[in-house]
C-alpha cells in the first residue's frame, strides 16, 4: 500500500499513463519509485526498457542501497506536501503525478520555483485502485507531470 493512514491514497497510475511519457524518461538512468501499492509500476517500467527500484518500503524512513538517479512515481495524495518535502532534501530529479492545481499552492511554488517543469497532458490520467479491480478511474480533477531538474527542452510540455 502507499500509505495504511489513508485508503482513498492506494491509485496505482495505469500502465497509458506512464507510457504517455515515456519519451520524457532518459533510458540511461536508473529509477527509483517509492510508492509500492501492488509493485505493478516495476512490471511497466521494465517492459518499457527502464532499470527501476521499487520495492515495498516505508518512503519517509527508507533510502535505496542501491544509487538511483531520479524519481518517478505516483505519491499519496494525503500527504504530499510532507513528500515534496522530502524529494526537496533528497534533491534528485523526478517526476511526479499529481493534483493541476498544485501549482497555486505556495508551499510548492516555494520549494520547486526554481527547477519546475510541467506536462500536461491532453487527456486525464487513469489509475486502478488497489482494492477494486476495475480498472480507469479517472478522478474528477486533472492531473500533471510535475518534473524537477528534469532538463526538458521546455518549461511547459503539453502532450
Amino acid at each position: 500500500m502507499f500509505t495504511n493512514q489513508d485508503d482513498t491514497d492506494n491509485y496505482e497510475t495505469d500502465p497509458n499513463g506512464w507510457l504517455m511519457i515515456e519519451q520524457f524518461i532518459p533510458r540511461d538512468k536508473k529509477i527509483w519509485s517509492p510508492f509500492y501499492c501492488t509493485g505493478k509500476q516495476k512490471e511497466i517500467f521494465k517492459y518499457m526498457g527502464h532499470d527501476i527500484i521499487h520495492e515495498d518500503q516505508d518512503f519517509f524512513s527508507y533510502m535505496p542501497t542501491e544509487d538511483f538517479d531520479l524519481i518517478i512515481d505516483n505519491p499519496p495524495f494525503s500527504c504530499f506536501k510532507e513528500v515534496c518535502t522530502r524529494l526537496k532534501l533528497i534533491d534528485k530529479p523526478f517526476i511526479i503525478i499529481a493534483r493541476s492545481n498544485l501549482l497555486l499552492c505556495r508551499w510548492f511554488q516555494r520549494l520547486f520555483c526554481n527547477s519546475l517543469q510541467v506536462i500536461i497532458p491532453d487527456k486525464r490520467i487513469t489509475f486502478t485502485h488497489l482494492t477494486n479491480p476495475k480498472r480507469g478511474y479517472n478522478p474528477p480533477f486533472g492531473c500533471f507531470y510535475y518534473c524537477y531538474k528534469m532538463e526538458l527542452d521546455n518549461d511547459l510540455i503539453f502532450i
